[in-house]
């Protein structure tokens, strides 16, 4: 039988660490699935589109970077989709579905036989990427319990973060010695695993009953949900510009060998692992202020690796630095949308990966579009030193407004229009 949380009865701590493990798994199958085609571009491109690749390696790479973009839009479909139509559904059985979808869509991402049917396969299964995220979040601060949200959201991106350190380095050289095709089938394997994780570990959960697709759609009104979605749209995409073409710089730029681009993955996740456990405690403490920190870290990064990529060091420690960055504001962004949404609870949590992948689809194409305009392979730090100055001006804006909406509650006595958009996320467990 799934076990229940059923009123007062608690789960014992070990139960509860077993069922974020089995969620955080689902994270490290998607990590692989979103980030490992980054390591492997050359490759793709060289299979899939050999006559472009034969007359210009690195148009083939830009064009192969379209790939990258399909899967983010696939996210952006699905996440506001997914969470609006099934929110009232019990969560371990969407998480259930999800993972299915996930593990079908991989494995016709590994046999598709063109590149048109590559790009359709790998945008077909992203449609699950920010509702399992979105749902896994809520479920997870469900088990962290009050005031622990920006952890319990951490823990569940860990997964993400960790397949950057193990999985993507892995499987990137897995695909690099016996094609990039095998390095899907294998992340199928994973999220097959995820699924027996999540169904013999994570307690049932119901739905949000008294949740209906006009109250998620709702979130839409609000103009605080909107500049939380550009902020990370728009800011986040300084990362993607610069991880999209990672293996071209690190072959090009600095000159080390291919057989070296898994072991600078390893790094990049290990800031995006430093980053997550930093960004969801901050998080907790303030988001204004830990969000305006790592953009300005995001951009310093961004600065020293345009200075430096030429150099082995440079290009390790920008990379370090631009990845944790990056990973530190994702759960800060996910809280503030879950700010701000108020009772459109499950549409946010899953809007922030819309907004991520909006991010990942704007970098991968305008990082593309320079390089295929002969600026070279350092000309998407540039992009992305451009974007993050954007998230940076859309985070003044927000939380300018925010300050000034407290100002006026102060002026007219109103208590209410001092308290934060905040509305808590750990929702009963039945």
């Amino acid at each position: 039988m799934t076990p229940l949380i059923d009123g007062p009865t608690k789960l014992s701590s070990a139960r509860i660490r077993l069922a974020l493990l089995a969620l955080a798994l689902g994270g490290f199958g998607i990590g692989s699935t979103e980030f490992v085609a980054m390591g492997l571009l050359p490759n793709i491109a060289h299979d899939l589109l050999p006559q472009l690749y034969a007359a210009s390696p690195t148009d083939a790479n830009a064009k192969a970077g379209w790939i990258i973009s399909a899967y983010a839009l696939g996210v952006v479909v699905g996440a506001p989709t997914i969470a609006a139509v099934a929110a009232r559904w019990p969560r371990k059985k969407l998480l259930l579905w999800l993972l299915v979808a996930f593990t079908v869509g991989t494995l016709a991402s590994a046999v598709a036989p063109t590149f048109q049917l590559v790009m359709l396969a790998r945008f077909i299964s992203a449609l699950p990427h920010g509702a399992y995220f979105g749902i896994a979040s809520l479920v997870a601060a469900s088990l962290m319990g009050p005031g622990k949200r920006g952890r319990g959201v951490a823990f569940v991106l860990s997964g993400l973060t960790i397949a950057n350190v193990i999985g993507v380095p892995t499987i990137t050289w897995i695909g690099q010695h016996s094609g990039w095709r095998i390095a899907y089938l294998v992340v199928a394997a994973i999220f097959a695993l995820t699924f027996v994780a999540v169904a013999l570990l994570v307690p049932w959960q119901a739905g949000d009953a008294k949740a209906t697709m006009k109250n998620e759609l709702r979130a839409f009104t609000r103009l605080q949900v909107w500049l939380a979605l550009l902020i990370g749209a728009v800011g986040f995409g300084g990362f993607f510009a610069v991880y999209t073409y990672i293996a071209p710089i690190v072959t090009t730029i600095t000159g080390m060998p291919e057989s070296t681009v898994p072991l600078v993955l390893v790094l990049a996740g290990l800031g995006m692992t430093v980053g997550n456990i930093l960004g969801g405690r901050a998080a907790d403490h303030s988001v204004p202020r830990s969000m305006l920190l790592f953009f300005a870290i995001l951009l310093v990064g961004l600065a020293a690796l345009w200075l430096t990529a030429s150099t082995i060091p440079g290009l390790l420690i920008s990379v370090f630095v631009v990845s944790g960055a990056c990973s530190a504001l994702s759960p800060t962004i996910q809280t503030r949308l879950m700010d701000v949404a108020r009772d459109s609870q499950s549409i946010a949590a899953a809007l922030n990966h819309s907004a991520l992948n909006i991010a990942n689809a704007a970098g991968a194409f305008f990082g593309g579009l320079t390089i295929a305009a002969g600026l070279g392979y350092l000309s998407p730090v540039v992009v992305g030193g451009l974007l993050a100055l954007g998230g940076i001006a859309l985070a003044l804006i927000s939380f300018g407004i925010d300050r000034s909406r407290i100002r006026r509650g102060v002026a007219t006595g109103s208590v209410a229009a001092q308290r934060p958009e905040r509305t808590p996320v750990s929702a009963p467990v039945d």
